[in-house]
């Protein structure tokens, strides 16, 4: 893995050196002398993560970390900073102006790349969570991200052998978030699958466990992919930390804890944290409100001409049948004439739940247009699509639809029309697939409504 560094300090000697050793491991850097020269390179060369000097004539490293952190463009970029400085007050001061991480001159090469690593696949995996949203806002169906840390009340977990380290940590994070903590590892491994906690601490002296297998196992769930872990290491203990941050912790703290780092660090991670939920939850939004139809909550039209798509190509590769069937609800216009719009609405809604509950969870049922409806059913021959259809059609033929708030109820019947690639000509495709399930619905439609027709061979 390559990643674009950009390093910032005021004597190019430091740059040059820093820019030598991490070439050699591979990484592209790009160089800057100034915080006014770091901020504007940013915006403009995006890199995966900034190493900022402190100490800078003119604007300092903390003042550029702040606007860059402020600033829209690379709020989301990674930053460290670089400098002699080394008491805690001093690091304190970074992480508060938004820095990820503060590493102390002269710099450990093991710890400078183990932590450009972590911090680079961080900001790898937040700019695939960014491009997705961007094409959400594009569509024009998410809002801005508003990072309100005052809406709820964050849950940390901590995992401690150590029952007096657990109560001090608990102390210093005071009243403002919800904790909880776990001494046993086995135990503490389920707990964190189903606490939904917003950041993890772990211990990395624990006996009771591996601590670095613990803190893997917490990364390979799928529940906790993207939890950040918050590591509590010895001084000194550097290649422990090193393992831990290439296993995918996220930040860590050095004993003794010092109660301010700590609060800045946690804080650090719980506004990331915040920051990608709403990423996912925007993209989430934005995917089924590009997919779905919002009446029936049955995929659009839009999802079913990409998919479907795919769903023919692997049944031609496997060789299996791909059936699709389209239903068209008898008379529909007579119950909008009749009953009004807002009735209508509830008949497609019910009858979209009635598709829904009637289909297998690989199925594709999809609001193809008005009142017509499509299912596309992988490795599904003609003949038990048609079983499909006609128990879907007698479950809708003896349903009463309530309108008007369960006044008044009306009753409905369905056409069906059904193909299959099985009996498919060459050269089949998606497309001719579900015009011959349309001209079948057609002649469904012609010999009298309310009945299931396979597309002839």
């Amino acid at each position: 893995m390559t990643a674009r560094v950009l390093v910032v300090d005021d004597l190019e000697p430091n740059v040059k050196l820093l820019e030598a050793k991490l070439r050699a491991e591979y990484f592209d850097v790009i160089g800057a002398y100034s915080g006014k020269e770091a901020i504007e390179k940013a915006v403009a060369e995006q890199p995966d993560i900034i190493l900022l000097d402190v100490m800078m004539p003119g604007m300092d490293g903390i003042e550029a970390c702040r606007l860059i952190k402020n600033a829209p463009e690379t709020m989301h970029i990674p930053v460290v900073m670089v400098t002699a400085l080394d008491q805690q007050a001093d690091r304190v001061a970074g992480l508060e102006a938004g820095a990820d991480d503060f590493l102390t001159k002269p710099v450990e090469d093991l710890a400078l790349f183990a932590r450009v690593r972590s911090l680079s696949r961080l900001k790898m995996m937040t700019d695939e969570l960014r491009a997705r949203y961007a094409t959400g806002q594009g569509l024009g169906v998410v809002d801005n991200i508003k990072l309100d840390e005052s809406e709820s009340e964050s849950r940390i977990f901590i995992i401690d052998d150590n029952e007096e380290q657990t109560d001090r940590l608990k102390t210093s994070l005071g009243e403002g978030y919800e904790i909880a903590s776990e001494s046993d590892s086995e135990v503490a491994l389920g707990r964190v699958r189903s606490g939904d906690f917003d950041l993890i601490i772990v211990n990395l002296s624990i006996e009771n466990m591996d601590p670095l297998r613990l803190c893997s196992s917490i990364r390979s769930f799928e529940e906790t992919r993207l939890t950040p872990i918050l590591a509590v290491v010895r001084q000194g203990d550097t290649r422990k930390l090193v393992r831990a941050l290439d296993i995918g912790v996220n930040d860590y703290l050095t004993r003794p804890v010092g109660r301010s780092e700590l609060m800045a660090r946690v804080s650090t991670q719980l506004r990331h944290k915040l920051y990608v939920d709403q990423l996912r939850s925007s993209f989430q939004a934005s995917l089924e409100m590009a997919v779905t139809d919002q009446l029936t909550g049955l995929y659009n039209r839009r999802y079913l001409a990409s998919h479907l798509s795919a769903m023919f190509d692997r049944s031609t590769w496997t060789e299996r049948p791909l059936s699709t069937m389209i239903l068209d609800i008898d008379h529909f216009k007579q119950i909008n004439d009749t009953y009004g719009h807002d009735a209508g609405d509830v008949v497609l809604k019910e009858f979209a739940d009635c598709i829904g509950k009637s289909v297998r969870g690989i199925d594709l049922a999809c609001r193809y247009g008005g009142e017509e409806f499509l299912v596309a059913m992988p490795d599904t021959d003609l003949a038990f699509a048609g079983i499909i259809a006609e128990r879907l059609r007698q479950e809708i033929a003896a349903k009463k639809f309530m309108i008007n708030g369960g006044r008044d109820t009306v009753e409905v019947t369905v056409s069906i029309g059904i193909s299959s690639t099985e009996n498919g000509p060459d050269g089949d495709t998606a497309q001719k697939l579900i015009k011959r399930a349309d001209e079948a619905l057609y002649e469904a439609k012609t010999t009298g409504r309310n009945r299931v027709i396979q597309s002839a061979a």
